[in-house]
């Protein structure tokens, strides 16, 4: 059986349709920040949750009442997909989502366009969509136009809807915009603030969402409503940023203010990089504004969400949110600090490695003429780990790679040159240090 149709199922008693009663409910993205949320909420709730998942099983160990089905979302492009993930499913709920890479279009709009359309044939009751609160053509990013368009294709799908466009979603935890608001407050001396830092949040917290997907799953938002979550005060990111800062116990702020050129640079820099703290995305979504309607949310849902400053009373930071804002800009210095290390491994060993990689070939009982293959070998080794290093997505899974590597190189070279333990300048000691920054590395370096 193929990983995409593997499907782990734990059996809820008792499920029973929404008359009121429990409710089958598909939950894509439940691998992510608000996912994890929303199933929390509807589980408590009493409603059976179908969790639609990339493979792993850290979630299914984490939420045994749950049922889990591992799909790759990029390839359910079509209706015929979704055949047999939607039997008795009473409603669908959207938290899928990625904030930049080739796979926006198919994640946003194309996937979308064939759940809905197999859930209208399925009769789904009803389908809550998690947007963006920048989702707006005048912000114009191919993440905010890409969500505009799956809006458009829910819309039209002919199953009820709802949508919601969060704006800034923060909670005990952290991923994406709040994560970078902990790293920038929690950095020594000074808090940068990009520009004059007066863009506009309402920043709601992320139980108050997962409670009203809830609600809107269980019809007690009418349909076809678009909403936008958010928190009872308007405030700005110098505001946040402060908040942030005397939470975690590091003070008051002091702020310097980085141009908006820099800012742009360092975005496109975090673009090329793939993973960077920064992307061009998040930058223009923060200077368009990210306040959102809070009385009409208010109105329709029945609740008022907690403040930011209810929020932060009522949960004191920990040792592991000092830790976290703290180790936040460390992590790309870290995997600049590694990447770096083995492209100089590599250039070194290709122009001046010659006499050592000979000594090596004596020490293991080989001829001279195996010194140029070994030193070209060890050199193209060394790069294939930074390209790994650079794409891989899993950090422990490079780090793995790179701690094997390391280690061989360590036993192997001191083995056959026992004196390099030896060198004043510490060739092979080195190798103990740079493999626990690469442990290190593994453990702090995967954002979920």
């Amino acid at each position: 059986m193929e990983i995409h149709q593997l499907v782990f199922i734990r059996f809820r008693a008792g499920a029973r349709k929404a008359d009121g009663g429990f409710m089958r409910i598909l939950l894509l993205g439940a691998g992510g920040f608000i996912g994890r949320h929303i199933m929390s909420d509807l589980l408590a709730a009493g409603h059976d949750v179908v969790g639609v998942i990339r493979p792993r099983q850290d979630l299914i160990v984490a939420f045994p009442a749950a049922r889990f089905a591992a799909l790759d979302l990029a390839h359910m492009l079509r209706a015929e997909d979704w055949s047999g993930h939607l039997d008795g499913v009473d409603a669908v709920v959207n938290a899928a989502g990625v904030l930049r890479g080739r796979d926006m279009n198919m994640i946003h709009v194309d996937m979308p366009q064939a759940l809905y359309e197999a859930a209208a044939r399925a009769e789904v009751k009803r389908a809550v969509l998690i947007s963006a609160i920048s989702a707006r053509p005048d912000v114009a990013t191919d993440y905010s136009l890409s969500k505009l368009s799956g809006e458009a294709v829910l819309r039209s799908s002919g199953v009820e809807w709802v949508i919601l466009r969060p704006s800034l979603v923060y909670g005990d935890g952290s991923y994406g915009g709040t994560s970078l608001i902990r790293g920038m407050a929690g950095l020594p001396l000074a808090v940068p603030l990009p520009d004059s830092g007066d863009f506009t949040f309402s920043p709601i917290h992320v139980r108050d969402l997962a409670r009203a997907v809830r609600i809107a799953c269980e019809g007690g938002i009418a349909s076809c409503k678009t909403l936008e979550p958010a928190g009872p005060d308007t405030m700005s990111l110098k505001d946040i940023l402060a908040r942030y800062r005397a939470w975690l116990g590091f003070g008051s702020s002091r702020f310097v203010h980085v141009p908006m050129p820099l800012m742009r640079l360092l975005g496109w820099i975090g673009d090329r990089a793939g993973d960077g703290p920064i992307s061009t995305n998040s930058l223009v979504q923060m200077v368009a504004g990210n306040a959102g309607d809070g009385d009409a949310f208010v109105k329709a849902i029945g609740f008022t969400p907690r403040s930011l400053d209810d929020a932060l009373r009522d949960s004191p930071a920990q040792v592991q949110d000092r830790w976290h804002a703290r180790l936040f800009f460390l992590v790309p210095v870290l995997k600049a600090a590694l990447l770096l290390m083995w492209l100089i491994s590599a250039w070194m060993g290709l122009r001046h490695g010659a006499e050592q990689a000979k000594a090596f070939a004596d020490g293991i009982g080989l001829s001279s003429a195996w010194a140029d293959p070994l030193r070209i070998g060890s050199s193209l080794l060394d790069i294939a780990i930074a390209a790994h290093l650079l794409l891989a997505r899993s950090a422990m899974r490079t780090a793995r790679v790179q701690l094997a590597v390391v280690l061989g190189y360590t036993v192997v070279i001191g083995l056959a040159l026992p004196l390099q333990w030896l060198d004043p300048l510490g060739s092979l000691i080195k190798n103990l240090p740079i493999m626990v920054a690469i442990a290190i590395y593994g453990v702090i370096g995967d954002k979920r």
